[in-house]
């Protein structure tokens, strides 16, 4: 129960930090052809770092994400990698259906891997450092 609950305060806060950010590149890109609610899902738009709707996306996919692992952190503590990636499994999920369609361009792939791994290694290092004396190590349990 514990664990459906967190990984519901995770996706809350994802979609919550993907709007966020959305909402403010729009406004400092002065971008004003975007559909801000399908912003999180498109996965259509050509790739050109010329193209402000472009730039739109990946910053707000890659600061949700960075910003995203370190609230993780703070929700689940030490296993900030797990529900990182059942968060974007159930983003590509959400994805899919909300267009219809197989992502297959290849630049919304490679955003939402180094988003990923930006998550995993920021949340993952701000876990340790807060909360390292609740960690359990391997060698701890031998004595158990």
């Amino acid at each position: 129960m514990v664990v459906l609950q967190n990984l519901l305060m995770c996706m809350v806060c994802f979609y919550s930090l993907y709007y966020i950010a959305v909402s403010l590149c729009i406004g400092l890109f002065r971008v004003h052809e975007i559909n801000s609610l399908m912003a999180p899902f498109d996965y259509t738009t050509q790739p050109s770092w010329q193209s402000p709707k472009y730039m739109v996306e990946v910053v707000s996919t890659e600061v949700t994400y960075v910003l995203g692992g370190l609230v993780f952190a703070w929700i689940v503590e030490e296993w900030v990698w797990d529900y990182a990636i059942t968060v974007t499994l159930l983003h590509v999920a959400l994805t899919v259906v909300v267009m219809s369609d197989f992502p297959s361009n290849e630049h919304w792939w490679i955003a939402l891997g180094s988003g990923l791994v930006m998550m995993i290694f920021g949340g993952q290092l701000l876990a340790y450092k807060l909360f390292r004396n609740n960690f359990v190590y391997p060698a701890e349990l031998q004595n158990f």
